[in-house]
C-alpha cells in the first residue's frame, strides 16, 4: 500500500471514473498526483456493474465523450497488459411500438450527423443479428456495431496501472475524513492517515461522493438508489459475435455472459438509499427483491423465450448513483476554485474514459475541450441536494431512464418548491405548469372548460391552438408574462465597471439607465453566459439571465471578480418577481399604470427606469425576447401580486392575454432570437452565431478577444442559419440539415411559427454552405424541404421593436 503524501492533485475514489481520470492526468503530464481510495480499487459501485457501453446520445459531445471511451477500450488493455476483456459486439435496439421506432428514427438521423454507424433493420434481420430473439409485436430494430460490453474490474484496474506507470501515487485502504477550506480552495485533504497539502482535488468518490463533498460545504444532489439485475445459469452456446440487446418498451437490458445472459432493468419503485451509504460498506450487496423484479424478468423472457430454460443464478442488488435528471455530475464546484467533481454517473462504466480525459482536460486546461452543460454540476441548485427533493426525483429519473423522450416532457416528482407571487392567481386563470430549475411556471393556458392534461406526442401536441393564441395576443394585441424564475444578480463596487468591461464582449461603458444585451466568452472565443446587463448608477449593475443558468453564470461572474473587495456580488433571484407586459397595446396598458413617461421618446428601446406600477415600485426594462414592444418589470416580490392586478385591471378592455412559455419558444424562433444551452454555448462563436453586432472591438481588452480576433481575420467555419420548413412537420431540435443528400449538421432547436405558419428551425452548418437558398431538414427519417431565412423571419426591419 502506497504512503499518504502531499501531492499536486488529489483525487478521492478508486472507481472507474476515478481511475480514468488518473490515467488521463498522467498521460497530459501532470505530474505529482495522488489517487486516494477508502478501500479497495473498484470497491464501490464498479464491481457489480454490469459493464454494457453504448455511444450514442442526444448531443453531438455527448456521444463524442462515449466514443472516446470506446476508442480507449480497444487500446488500453495492449497498452497496459491488462486484460478488460471488452468485446466490440456491437449494440441492438429493440422498438415494440410505432412511437419508439419513429424515436429510432430519429436518432438514426442524430447518428449520421454525428458520423457514428447505426443501422436500422427490420424485426427480421434483428433476429438474425439476435437468433433467441422473440420478434411478436417488433416494428423494427437498431443496430450500432462499434458498441460492446467490457470487465469493469479489469477496466479500472487497466486504468490504475496506466496511472501508476504514468507516475500517480495510488493510496488504497485510506479513508478521506474532511476536506480543510481557506477562502476559495481547498488547501488540504484530511485522512485517517494524516493530512494531505494539496493544489487540487477531484471528487470521484461515486456512491460517496455526496458525503465527501459535503466536507467542503458543497450540497451535492447525488443520490444513491438500488439497481438490480440477474445472471442465469450457463445453457447456452453463444456465438462469441452475438450483440448486447437493449429493449426499452420490455425495460430490459441483456449482455451476453459465457453459456447465458445478464438481464437487468430499471424498477419504477425502486428504493432510494437517503441517507447514503456508510463508509465502512466496501466489495458489498444489498438484500435482493425479486418481487420488485418480477416485471423485468417476466418481460425479457417474453422477448427472449430461452430465458425460459435457464435458471437464475443470481439476483444482484448493488447501489448506484444517480443525480436528479439521471445524468451525471461533472465539473468545477461553485465558489471554490480548485475542487472539481465527476460523480452520479449511473453508466459509468460506459463514460469513464472519454469523462476521465474531460476532467483532467478540465483540471490542468480550465476546460474539457468541448461543451457538457448537460453534465456540468451547475445546472444544479441547492433545492436539487434536498434530501427529500433528491430521493424523489433520483427514483423517477431511475425509472424514467428506458421510457420514451418525449419533446417537453415534465418530471411529475418534487414538483411544487419554488412559486413566484402569482402562482395561485395563475393557476385559477388556467395555467398548465411546467417546472424549471424548481420553479412552477406556466407552460400554456387551457380556456376554460377544456382539458389542460397534456398527452405525450411526437407529432401535434394537444395544446397546438391553445399556443397559437396566446403567440396571436402578443403579436396583435397585449399579454402579461410571469418570468419571475429569471435569475437575476446586482454587480457593484467601485470596481465593478471595469471588472464587467473586461469581462462582457459588448460595450457596457454606457449611461447609468442603459440596458445591455452582451455575452460572456471563454479563451477560445465560446460564449460561456448569454445575459442582459442594466446600469443603474456608476457603480451599480443589475444583470438578468435564465432560469436554469443562475448558478453557473454567477459562478463566472464570481469566480473571475477580484480579490481586493473592489467588486461586490448578490444574487437577488427571490427577492424580484417579474412581469413581462408585452405586444403593440403594451404601451397603452403601462401609461395607465405607471407613474412615468413610457413614450418611446422618454423610454427608448434598451433602457431602464425605476417606476411605479399602482403602488408598486418596480425597475422597468424595455427589450424583448419575442421581437415586439415590451417591458420586464422587476417588482419586489411583495408587490407582485398587486402590481399584476393593476395590469390585468388597466389592460381588460384592451383583451389583456395571460401567455406561457411555450409561445415564448416559437415567438423567439420567428426572431431568430437565440437560446444559450442550445443554440449557442462554450463551443460557439459570436461570430458563427450571428452575434457580431454583441461584440465591441474597439472598447479595449476583453475575455475572448484574441480568439475573435483570429477567428475574424480567419473567418468561420461554420455559420447558424434559420430555416422555414416548407410544409408541417413536427421539429424539436436535433434533426439533420441537409443538402444533396450530404448531412451538413444538426438543427439546435424549432418549433411552429404561428405568424409566419410553418415550422422554423435554427441550426449550424460549414461557413461555405450557409447561403444557399434550399436545404432540407430530415423529420424522423423523412426529408422536409426547408428554405433560409436571410434574417429574421418575422418584421426583419425591427419595426415593432422599436415602435
Amino acid at each position: 500500500m502506497a504512503a499518504v503524501r502531499d501531492a499536486r492533485i488529489v483525487v478521492i475514489g478508486g472507481g472507474a471514473l476515478g481511475c480514468a481520470a488518473a490515467y488521463h492526468l498522467a498521460r497530459m503530464g501532470a505530474g505529482d498526483v495522488l489517487l486516494l481510495e477508502k478501500a479497495g480499487l473498484t470497491h464501490g459501485a464498479t464491481w457489480h456493474a454490469a459493464g454494457l457501453v453504448g455511444q450514442l446520445r442526444s448531443k453531438r459531445n455527448l456521444t463524442r465523450l462515449m466514443r472516446d471511451s470506446v476508442d480507449l477500450y480497444g487500446r488500453i488493455g495492449a497498452e497496459t497488459g491488462m486484460a478488460t476483456d471488452w468485446k466490440p459486439v456491437g449494440s441492438l435496439r429493440l422498438a415494440a411500438s410505432a412511437d419508439r421506432w419513429l424515436e429510432l428514427r430519429r436518432a438514426h438521423g442524430q447518428a449520421r450527423a454525428f458520423g457514428l454507424e447505426m443501422e436500422l433493420l427490420s424485426p427480421a434481420e434483428a433476429r438474425d443479428l439476435f437468433p433467441h430473439l422473440s420478434t411478436d409485436g417488433v416494428v423494427g430494430a437498431a443496430f450500432i456495431p462499434g458498441d460492446g460490453h467490457v470487465d469493469p474490474s479489469g477496466l479500472t484496474q487497466a486504468y490504475a496501472r496506466g496511472a501508476r506507470d504514468g507516475g500517480v501515487t495510488i493510496a488504497e485502504g485510506v479513508l478521506v475524513t474532511g476536506l480543510e477550506v481557506r477562502g476559495r480552495r481547498v488547501v488540504r485533504v484530511l485522512t485517517d492517515q494524516g493530512p494531505v497539502r494539496c493544489e487540487t482535488v477531484l471528487v470521484a468518490a461515486g456512491l460517496w461522493a455526496r458525503q465527501v463533498a459535503a466536507m467542503a460545504g458543497i450540497a451535492l444532489p447525488a443520490g444513491v438508489v438500488e439497481h438490480q439485475y440477474m445472471v442465469t445459469e450457463k445453457g447456452l452456446d453463444l456465438a462469441p459475435d452475438t450483440p448486447t440487446l437493449r429493449d426499452p418498451d420490455g425495460n430490459f437490458y441483456l449482455k451476453p455472459e459465457v453459456g447465458g445472459f445478464a438481464v437487468g432493468g430499471w424498477e419504477a419503485d425502486t428504493r432510494p438509499l437517503t441517507a447514503g451509504l456508510p463508509f465502512d460498506f466496501g466489495r458489498e450487496l444489498l438484500a435482493s427483491n425479486f418481487d420488485r423484479f418480477e416485471g423485468i424478468a417476466l418481460s425479457a423472457a417474453r422477448r427472449i423465450p430461452v430465458l425460459n430454460d435457464l435458471g437464475v443464478r443470481n439476483l444482484i442488488n448493488g447501489p448506484i448513483p444517480i443525480s436528479p435528471d439521471g445524468e451525471p455530475i461533472m465539473g468545477p464546484a461553485p465558489d471554490l476554485d480548485n475542487l472539481f467533481l465527476a460523480c452520479g454517473f449511473t453508466s459509468g462504466i460506459a463514460a469513464s474514459g472519454g469523462a476521465g480525459q474531460a476532467m483532467a482536460r478540465w483540471i490542468l486546461e480550465g476546460d474539457p475541450g468541448m461543451d457538457l452543460w448537460a453534465f456540468d454540476l451547475r445546472r444544479f441548485g441547492p433545492h436539487h441536494a434536498n434530501p427529500r427533493f433528491l430521493a424523489e426525483r433520483a427514483v423517477e429519473a431511475y425509472g424514467r431512464y428506458y421510457q420514451m423522450h418525449w419533446p417537453s416532457h415534465e418530471m411529475d416528482s418534487a414538483r411544487g418548491a419554488r412559486r413566484s407571487p402569482l402562482h395561485g392567481r395563475l393557476a385559477a386563470r388556467g395555467a398548465v405548469f411546467g417546472s424549471k430549475f424548481g420553479w412552477e411556471r406556466p407552460n400554456w393556458f387551457a380556456a376554460p372548460g377544456t382539458d389542460g392534461r397534456e398527452v405525450p406526442t411526437f407529432g401535434r401536441p394537444g395544446w397546438f391552438d391553445a399556443v397559437a393564441a396566446e403567440h396571436a395576443a402578443v403579436r396583435s394585441g397585449v399579454a402579461m408574462i410571469d418570468q419571475s424564475s429569471f435569475s437575476k444578480f446586482q454587480v457593484s463596487g467601485p470596481g465593478a465597471a471595469a471588472f464587467l468591461q473586461r469581462l462582457a464582449a459588448n460595450d457596457l461603458d454606457r449611461p447609468p439607465g442603459a440596458a445591455v444585451y452582451t455575452q460572456l466568452l471563454n479563451d477560445r472565443g465560446g460564449i460561456e453566459a448569454d445575459l442582459t446587463v442594466m446600469r443603474l448608477t456608476e457603480d451599480s449593475f443589475y444583470v438578468v439571465t435564465g432560469s436554469g443558468f443562475g448558478v453557473r453564470d454567477g459562478q463566472w461572474i464570481r469566480g473571475h471578480m477580484p480579490d481586493d473587495g473592489s467588486v461586490r456580488f448578490a444574487d437577488l433571484t427571490s427577492a424580484r418577481a417579474v412581469i413581462n407586459l408585452c405586444g403593440p397595446k403594451s404601451r397603452q396598458v403601462l401609461e395607465r399604470v405607471a407613474d412615468g413617461d413610457v413614450s418611446n421618446a422618454a423610454f427608448p428601446y434598451m433602457t431602464c427606469a425605476e417606476i411605479g406600477v399602482g403602488y408598486a415600485p418596480a425597475l422597468a426594462i424595455r427589450l424583448t425576447y419575442m421581437g415586439e414592444l415590451g417591458w420586464e418589470l422587476h417588482i419586489p416580490t411583495e408587490f407582485a401580486a398587486h402590481a399584476h392586478d393593476a395590469l390585468r385591471a388597466a389592460g381588460a378592455d384592451l383583451g389583456l392575454a395571460d401567455v406561457g412559455y411555450r409561445a415564448i419558444d416559437g415567438l423567439r424562433l420567428e426572431k431568430r432570437y437565440l437560446y444559450w444551452g442550445a443554440d449557442i454555448g462554450p463551443d460557439h462563436s459570436p461570430l458563427e452565431a450571428g452575434l457580431g453586432f454583441c461584440v465591441a472591438w474597439d472598447k479595449g481588452d476583453f475575455r475572448g478577444r484574441d480568439a475573435l480576433l483570429r477567428q475574424r481575420d480567419a473567418g468561420v467555419d461554420r455559420r447558424l442559419v434559420c430555416l422555414l420548413l416548407d410544409r408541417d412537420a413536427p421539429v424539436h431540435g436535433g434533426e439533420p440539415i441537409l443538402r444533396g443528400g450530404r448531412v451538413l449538421g444538426l438543427t439546435t432547436s424549432g418549433g411552429f411559427g404561428h405568424t409566419v405558419g410553418r415550422p422554423v428551425v435554427l441550426g449550424y452548418v460549414p461557413a461555405d454552405q450557409a447561403g444557399q437558398a434550399d436545404y432540407a431538414v430530415e423529420v424522423f427519417g423523412e426529408s422536409v424541404p426547408a428554405t433560409r431565412s436571410p434574417r429574421a423571419p418575422y418584421d426583419p426591419e425591427r419595426r415593432a421593436i422599436l415602435a
